[in-house]
């Protein structure tokens, strides 16, 4: 999106929404309908509104939903997000965008402590509800925004160098271990954790020619990469800890999370991406302009220039040069 927005002042909306709804959907709900199937039959239990919740992606904003949807929170945020960040880009305008995705970081964990202390009733939501997770996706978002700027600069690309850069994704596993501490999870643990997360990522993508870059871009990895979105949609029914079913139960579980991964993506992900793509092919060539009858002829005097025409009859009949005697 910062791409296009630069290169053309605008951005596609309907191409950015086409894309991403091939990318995600299909797989999702896939998954939706199979869990409601399982459910209806009896082989699991669902909470009322599950289906409901999960379909509109506001599952975030749903304490009650069970165990088998208990993740799809996360995923429901990341489509609140971006419905909304387009339209900041777009109004707002760059510059103004990133300041407000840099207050949205500031204020996020205001947000989460007050609603915390405030408002005990909602305190199971924090970290799930929209405006108190949304600050993840905006460190990234402000990241990206940032990152030629910081690149530019001498103390940012020797910091991303430093041996010492280790401590940032160390500082992140520490943060992580502060879940039991609600108030400095919710107050510190949360940012720091995802500004060392996005300068991880920074690092791991300017330094792709190291040996952790190497190491990331091999090809298992990729693999798992490809499979990434469909082991998250299918890992939740079967890593269930408090399951007394032979399906959650180790390794069986492992499994049977990759098989169903692995044809999700194959038999759902792959081929709506391939999808997609011939959508978009269809679309690019229907958008072309139709050539006037004035560029037509054009065209065909140039052809006619560039392209060595056969000899006619004439032309095969007509005497060459006259060729010496000796």
């Amino acid at each position: 999106m910062l791409d296009e927005l630069a290169r053309t002042d605008r951005i596609r909306l309907g191409r950015f929404y086409f894309r991403r709804t091939l990318r995600i959907f299909p797989p999702y709900y896939m998954l939706i309908a199979v869990l409601a199937v399982a459910g209806a039959a009896g082989v699991i239990q669902l909470a009322p509104h599950d289906v409901a919740r999960t379909m509109t992606y506001t599952s975030n904003y749903y304490a009650g939903r069970s165990w088998f949807v208990g993740h799809t929170w996360s995923l429901s945020v990341e489509e609140q997000f971006y419905l909304l960040w387009p339209a900041v880009l777009l109004l707002a305008g760059t510059r103004r965008a990133f300041v407000i995705a840099g207050a949205v970081v500031l204020l996020a964990p205001v947000v989460r402590v007050g609603e915390w202390e405030l408002l005990r009733s909602f305190g199971d939501g924090v970290g799930h509800r929209f405006e108190t997770i949304v600050d993840a996706i905006a460190m990234g978002c402000l990241l990206a925004g940032l990152r030629p700027y910081l690149h530019g600069t001498t103390w940012y690309p020797r910091l991303l160098a430093s041996p010492l850069f280790i401590i940032v994704p160390v500082t992140a596993v520490v943060a992580n271990l502060t879940h039991d501490h609600p108030l400095v999870v919710f107050g510190a643990a949360l940012t720091i954790m995802n500004l060392a997360i996005a300068l991880s990522i920074d690092w791991a993508v300017t330094f792709a020619e190291e040996r952790v870059g190497r190491l990331l871009n091999t090809a298992p990895l990729v693999f798992v990469g490809w499979l990434s979105y469909s082991l998250y949609l299918w890992q939740q029914p079967f890593l269930n800890r408090s399951s007394q079913s032979a399906l959650a139960a180790f390794p069986l579980n492992i499994l049977i999370v990759a098989f169903l991964a692995l044809a999700s993506y194959l038999l759902v992900e792959r081929p709506a991406l391939r999808l997609r793509r011939t959508l978009e092919r269809g679309r690019t060539r229907s958008a072309a302009p139709a050539p006037s009858p004035l560029d037509a002829r054009a065209g065909l005097a140039a052809d006619a220039m560039l392209v060595p025409q056969p000899a006619t009859s004439k032309a095969r009949s007509m005497p060459g040069p006259p060729v010496p005697v000796e």
